[in-house]
């Protein structure tokens, strides 16, 4: 398994380090991140299309019929379009979401920022997130871009990932520790 989280890995950082480099160079940065994260909306919002992308089931031309497809329907084009048609083209819709992810915290990095992954039971105000990006703006003593995920089954708090760190604050944690404890009691 862990075989096989490596190769996700490194396959989406080099697709992910490819498209930032043409995204440079057509001085698109701004435009290629709000398209990935469109489309990365996209596949959350549709168990469908998350199987699409998923699956080894279908074929390579089965999937880039589907991704042009939904592409066109979304109006993604440009180098996000081109990109993630050559990944379905390639076989490699698999690592889609890893790549975005290693696009995100290239991207951070060349902005001189930390990216970091926040998963919460309730979508965050803008206030909360705000006062969320300054405390870990004087942790990591650099500025910070979250991603937030909603999560219903956390039931409260915050799971919050950056860099090789975690801080775990969620309810479901905190109960699954108090059940341990109270098992090693009894």
């Amino acid at each position: 398994m862990a075989e096989t989280t490596s190769l996700i890995s490194g396959v989406a950082q080099r697709y992910a380090g490819s498209l930032f480099e043409l995204a440079l160079e057509a001085n698109s940065l701004a435009e290629v991140e709000k398209n990935l994260d469109r489309f990365e909306t996209l596949v959350n919002g549709s168990p469908d299309l998350k199987r699409l992308v998923a699956s080894p089931v279908f074929s390579s031309g089965d999937q880039v019929r589907a991704i042009s497809a939904i592409l066109a329907e979304a109006k993604i084009g440009g180098l996000v379009g081109n990109f993630l048609r050559v990944a379905a083209q390639n076989r490699r819709l698999f690592a889609v979401p890893s790549m975005i992810q290693s696009f995100r915290q290239i991207a951070a990095a060349h902005r001189g920022e930390i990216a970091a992954d926040v998963t919460s039971a309730h979508a965050l105000t803008a206030a909360q997130e705000n006062e969320l990006k300054a405390t870990l703006k004087s942790v990591a003593g650099k500025d910070v871009t979250i991603n937030v995920t909603v999560d219903p089954s956390i039931l409260g708090g915050l799971v919050v990932k950056m860099g090789s760190r975690q801080i775990d604050t969620s309810l479901r944690t905190k109960l699954s520790s108090l059940k341990l404890a109270l098992k090693e009691v009894g």
